[in-house]
């Protein structure tokens, strides 16, 4: 039976809020798993850098979920590649602290590569199962990236590698995810693991859109693009906003939305000239920026759209477009990693090979313009996201936690 788990978040902490910096999808994973293994009575200890002094030790989320900020490197945020010099520093801490206060633990859960590399240190130490999930690939990156784009480092390629090879259970988010961890890692089928994120559907439902538009402030009858994502080269927002600009082209009241901030080394370039585009083209008036919001409000953004718009180049799983379908809001998205498991192609949106832009705005623009045909996927993505669960999350990973434990 599983008692008592470490989650390990070394980058990046789940009571950040996601949309900008190192804070998006994984962050929300965490967050959401750990509370709903807490209330299934689990003791969850989720484990990060600390990163502000006046940060207290240790926050009690609630009974059995807390959060732990360990001492590895200074005392403020670092971009991810310099914070291979503190993964040893941080995996003895995480051990120390175990050590000192007597906690006991079943199975270490590690997200993202840099935690992996932390997470065979302490499997070796505490003499405990390991589980890894990446979130994100750096070879599959790499094959869909942007061409202006540097490589992933070679240490987080290796990193992967060792983590694959050292881990009890490598948890995939979908089939995609798992084939890939074959083909471009050459991972044991018989340590691959599937288990897909959750939605919050007491949060994420369908709501009234004129109420969700005029409690934003957005004006009421006009076609609504939403892109909801870190604003960086990855999630493709460059292309959301030139699909968007044709599709202005034949809807001159259309406007865009667009929630997130800056994120990775480029984040800030890309916003700027982001805006700057948006600015040359005199569409400064019809596209809204807002920062990122707290998760939970997100909901009305979603319920306020006529349709999402995810050109990503790379997705584990892409819960942004599940949350966004569990509201009644149709996604255009790339068919790209785990999104044509999250989006039923012609059901509950649209998926488009590569990322020409006018692809993206001749699917938007008949979402936009044919009223049958949106509410026909928007019915589609309601039914179709109720797949999706934290409850059966949790589940399936109690299942498979218990299969390591031995």
């Amino acid at each position: 039976m599983i008692d008592r788990v470490a989650y390990l978040s070394l980058h990046t902490s789940p009571l950040v809020q996601p949309g900008s910096g190192d804070a998006g999808g994984m962050n929300v994973y965490i967050d959401e798993l750990a509370r709903t293994m807490a209330g299934r009575g689990v003791h969850v200890d989720v484990f990060t850098r600390a990163v502000d002094p006046n940060q207290p030790p240790i926050v009690v989320v609630n009974d059995h979920y807390r959060v732990i900020h360990i001492a590895a490197g200074p005392m403020f945020e670092l971009p991810v590649i310099q914070l291979t010099e503190y993964v040893f520093e941080f995996a003895e801490s995480v051990c120390e602290w175990a050590k000192s206060t007597g906690t006991r633990y079943d199975i270490v859960h590690s997200h993202y590569w840099l935690s992996g590399w932390a997470g065979l240190m302490v499997k070796r130490i505490l003499g405990i199962p390991l589980a890894n999930s990446f979130h994100t690939l750096a070879r599959v990156k790499d094959a869909t990236r942007r061409p202006d784009e540097r490589p992933s480092a070679l240490v987080r390629i290796a990193a992967e590698h060792d983590v694959i090879a050292g881990s009890d259970c490598v948890i995939s988010s979908t089939r995609a995810e798992y084939d890939d961890l074959l083909t471009h890692y050459g991972a044991d089928p018989n340590r691959l693991c599937t288990s897909p994120p959750g939605v919050d559907h007491d949060l994420f439902k369908p709501g009234d859109q004129k109420a969700a538009r005029t409690s934003l402030g957005f004006p009421l009858d006009v076609p609504l693009v939403l892109f909801v994502g870190r604003i960086q080269a990855l999630k493709g927002v460059d292309v959301a906003f030139d699909a968007f600009e044709k599709v202005q082209a034949g809807l001159p009241a259309a406007r865009m939305v667009i929630v997130g901030g800056p994120s990775g080394p480029n984040g800030e370039a890309e916003a700027s000239a982001l805006r700057q585009n948006i600015d040359h083209r005199g569409l400064e008036k019809l596209v809204d920026f807002y920062p990122p919001v707290p998760h939970r409000e997100l909901a009305v953004f979603y319920q306020a759209a006529d349709v999402l718009v995810f050109p990503s180049r790379s997705e584990s799983f892409g819960l942004v477009a599940a949350e966004s379908e569990a509201c009644g809001t149709p996604v255009v998205a790339a068919r790209v990693g785990g999104l044509p498991y999250v989006v039923s192609d012609g059901t509950s949106g649209v998926l488009i090979d590569g990322w020409e832009s006018g692809d993206y705005a001749d699917a938007l623009t008949r979402i936009l313009t044919d009223t049958n045909y949106r509410q026909q996927l928007s019915a589609g993505a309601i039914a179709f996201s109720e797949q999706f669960s934290w409850a059966s999350t949790a589940h399936r990973l109690l299942e498979l936690y218990a299969g390591i434990q031995g």
